[in-house]
C-alpha cells in the first residue's frame, strides 16, 4: 500500500507548520520536534477519552518513515488502540502536507504507539470510567 492509497488513521488532533528553527544542520526537521507534536496529539486525545488529566508513560514502536521539511504542514492523528484500568494506548500518526507545488501531497512521515495513564488531582494513577 502506498501513501497515495492510505488514509490517516484516527482523528486529527494537531496541525502545525514546520519552521526553519525546528531543523538540524542538514535542514531536516528534528525527529524530537515531530515526536513532541505526536505526544501533544496523543495527549489531547487521551485526556478527552480519560475525561481528565493524563501523562505519557511510554512510547512504543516509533517508526520514522520520511523526513519532515521546512514548510510542511504536519498533521497528527490519534486512534485508541486499547484501554486498561488506568491507562490508554493510542496509535499516533504524523502526516506531512508537502505544499511546494499547487497540489499538496499527503505523506506518512512517522507513526508510533503512545501510552498514557489517567491521573487524579494529586498526580496518582486513577481508574478510568467505563463507557456507558
Amino acid at each position: 500500500m502506498t501513501d497515495d492509497d492510505r488514509k490517516p488513521r484516527g482523528e486529527m488532533q494537531i496541525r502545525t507548520v514546520a519552521m526553519p528553527s525546528d531543523t538540524n544542520p542538514n535542514g531536516d526537521i528534528f525527529g524530537g520536534w515531530v515526536l513532541s507534536q505526536m505526544d501533544l496529539a496523543g495527549g489531547t486525545a487521551a485526556s478527552l477519552k480519560a475525561r481528565g488529566r493524563v501523562a505519557t508513560v511510554a512510547i512504543e514502536g516509533m517508526s520514522f518513515h520520511k523526513p519532515v521539511r521546512v514548510g510542511d504542514v504536519l498533521c497528527c492523528y490519534a486512534d485508541l488502540e486499547r484501554i486498561g484500568r488506568t491507562s490508554l494506548a493510542l496509535h499516533v500518526e504524523a502526516w506531512a502536507l508537502r505544499s511546494r507545488s499547487y497540489e499538496a501531497k499527503r505523506v506518512l512521515v512517522t507513526e508510533g504507539e503512545f501510552v498514557f495513564v489517567a491521573l487524579d488531582p494529586e498526580g496518582k494513577p486513577r481508574p478510568l470510567k467505563s463507557e456507558g
